[in-house]
């Protein structure tokens, strides 16, 4: 009477389709510039010093990488300053901010799902993979889901296997 049962798994059988913000991760160094470096005494910006010590610098090595500029210091620095960094970097960086690396990366995935074409997730059961090895920032779930909320299904947050529902599509 022990009758073996044949084990099915219906998680590879589900039609729920992952989204996985870690396979989006955009790929390139990542650099910080403390902007104080380039200050007199790390507080007091001397335009023609700055000009020069930016004319100097060796911008090359910021090729294909992503960029946060910031400052370490009290110092009270004029928008334009980040703007002249960033003209020296535009030829070389994918991505320039002014602010921490954590908000770099938030830039960086709102651009990447900006420019996702969403069509392969329409009217379907997606789940949206919570696990990664990499940093993915909150808000990159976020918008994730803002993107998905309006094309998929029904959008879950987890794992196949235990996920929890966020929204359903009428």
């Amino acid at each position: 009477m022990n009758e073996e049962k044949e084990i099915v798994n219906r998680v590879a059988n589900s039609p729920l389709v992952t989204f996985d913000l870690e396979a989006l991760y955009p790929e390139g160094p990542r650099f910080r510039i403390d902007i104080s470096q380039w200050l007199e005494e790390g507080l007091v910006l001397r335009e023609k010093a700055f000009r020069e010590a930016l004319g100097a610098h060796d911008w090359t090595v910021y090729l294909d990488g992503y960029v946060s500029l910031f400052c370490t210091t009290d110092a009270i620095v004029p928008a334009w300053a980040y703007l002249l960094i960033t003209s020296y970097l535009n030829p070389f960086a994918k991505l320039v901010v002014a602010g921490p690396p954590e908000l770099l990366e938030s830039v960086a995935y709102r651009d990447l799902l900006e420019a996702m074409d969403l069509e392969p997730y329409r009217d379907k059961p997606v789940i949206i993979k919570g696990c990664s090895k990499k940093e993915v920032p909150q808000s990159a779930y976020l918008w994730a889901l803002e993107k998905l909320q309006g094309v998929a299904r029904h959008v879950h947050f987890g794992e196949a296997c235990s996920s929890v529902p966020i929204v359903r599509r009428k």
